[in-house]
C-alpha cells in the first residue's frame, strides 16, 4: 500500500485513475496456448485461480497492454501484466489506534467518514498516522513488506488529505473486486458539497474536459480542452446557495480523476475557497476594502483547507446486490464557514434594500 511521491496527493480517484504494475510475465517462445487465468495461477505461488479470475474481471490483468477476459489463450511472447490502483508495498503497515467515524460496517465492507487533515495512505512523509494505519488496527491486519499475501488493500477509492467525507472500504477480495468494478464503470453515486469563489451563473451544469498532470507543475492537474492529453472527466454541479462573492454548490462525479472537482471548478473560473493548490487561498472576488480582506482572512482561519466535503455515497452491495446510500453531515468547520458567509450576504442584502 505504499505510494510514491507522485501519488501521495491522496486524491478523489478510483482504480481507473492511476494503475501500477505489480507483476509481469513474458511467455516463452515455445508457449502452448493456455487460458490466461490458468497460466497466471501456475506462475504465482499461493494464489488461487478464483482470485486470479476476480482480478481479470476487475480489469487488473492485461496482455500486451490490453484488458482481457479469463478465457483468453496466451501465445508465445505475450506480455502479461497485473496492475493495481496503488503501488506495491515497500514497508510495513503498522496498526495504530486512531479513532474512526464508522458510518456502516458488515462482513464485506465499511463506510468511514474521514475528517479533514487525515492522510489516507502511508507514503513519503506520512509513514504513520494515516487512515490505513487506523484501518489496520480496526480490522486486525498487519502486513510487512515480505508478507506472502499480496492482497489488494482495503480502500476502493481515495479522497484528498484536506477533503472530509465518506470513503468506502472493502474487507475481503470479493468485495474489493465487486466495488472496484462499480467505480471502473462509473456506477457509484458520489455527491460532494463545495464552496467556490464567485457567483456561479447557471443554477446547474456539466463540466467536461480531460484531466492530466500539469506539465509546468507536477503537483497540480489541469484540463486539456482539446482532449489530446489526460483522461476523460465529467463533473455535474448544482447551485445550493448564493452568497454574492462565493457560491455553495453540489458536485456529482461521473468519473473519478485526481483532484477532479478542484480542477474542473478552477477551469470554469470558480476555484474552491481556500484551495491553496489551485489559487483559492487569496481574495478572488469582492471589494478591495481592508475590512473585507480581514473578513476573508478570518474565513481562512475558520476553515484552513479547501472547502470540499464528500457528503453522499451510493453503490450496489457486493453480497446483497441491493442499492445502498450513505450520507454524512457537513463538518463543523465548513458549516461555520457557510454560516459566516450567509450572515455576510444577509447584511449586504439589508444594506442594498436600505439604499
Amino acid at each position: 500500500m505504499i505510494e510514491n511521491e507522485d501519488s501521495i496527493l491522496d486524491n478523489e480517484s478510483s482504480l481507473e485513475d492511476e494503475m501500477f504494475e505489480h507483476y509481469r510475465f513474458v511467455c516463452d517462445k515455445g508457449q502452448s496456448q493456455l487460458r490466461v487465468d490458468k497460466y497466471i495461477t501456475e506462475h504465482m505461488v499461493q494464489t488461487s485461480r478464483h482470485r486470479v479470475q476476480l482480478a481479470i474481471d476487475a480489469g487488473y490483468v492485461r496482455v500486451n497492454d490490453k484488458v482481457i477476459k479469463a478465457n483468453y489463450k496466451v501465445k508465445p511472447l505475450d506480455v502479461i501484466t497485473i496492475v493495481m490502483p496503488y503501488q506495491r508495498r515497500g514497508f510495513e503497515v503498522r496498526p495504530e489506534n486512531i479513532p474512526l467515524d464508522i458510518v456502516y460496517e458488515d462482513d464485506d465492507l465499511l463506510v468511514v467518514n474521514k475528517p479533514a487533515g487525515l492522510v489516507v495512505h502511508p507514503g513519503f512523509g506520512h509513514f504513520s498516522g494515516t487512515l490505513i494505519n487506523a484501518l489496520a488496527y480496526h480490522l486486525g491486519i498487519s502486513q510487512d513488506a515480505d508478507a506472502e499475501d499480496e492482497r489488494m488493500g482495503v480502500l476502493v477509492h481515495r479522497i484528498d488529505k484536506d477533503t472530509s467525507g465518506l470513503l468506502l472500504v472493502a474487507k475481503n477480495d470479493d468485495a474489493q473486486m465487486a466495488l472496484s468494478q462499480q467505480f471502473f464503470y462509473h456506477t457509484i453515486d458520489r455527491k460532494y458539497v463545495a464552496l467556490v469563489w464567485g457567483n456561479v451563473v447557471d443554477d446547474e451544469g456539466t463540466i467536461e474536459g480531460n484531466i492530466g498532470r500539469d506539465p509546468n507543475d507536477r503537483m497540480r492537474f489541469k484540463v486539456f480542452p482539446e482532449g489530446d492529453q489526460g483522461k476523460t472527466a465529467v463533473t455535474h454541479y448544482r447551485v445550493l446557495e448564493r452568497f454574492g462573492y462565493v457560491t455553495l454548490v453540489e458536485c456529482i462525479l461521473e468519473t473519478g480523476r485526481t483532484h477532479q472537482i478542484r480542477v474542473h471548478m478552477n477551469y470554469i473560473g470558480h476555484p474552491l475557497f481556500n484551495d491553496d493548490r489551485y489559487g483559492g487561498d487569496r481574495v478572488l472576488k469582492g471589494p478591495i476594502y481592508t475590512k473585507y480582506k480581514q473578513f476573508i482572512d478570518n474565513c481562512f482561519i475558520l476553515l484552513p483547507r479547501q472547502a470540499l466535503h464528500a457528503k453522499t455515497l451510493g453503490f450496489v452491495h457486493p453480497t446483497t446486490k441491493e442499492k445502498v446510500f450513505f450520507d454524512s453531515e457537513i463538518p463543523q468547520d465548513m458549516r461555520a464557514l457557510i454560516d459566516k458567509w450567509r450572515s455576510y450576504a444577509n447584511r449586504l442584502n439589508d444594506l442594498n434594500e436600505i439604499e
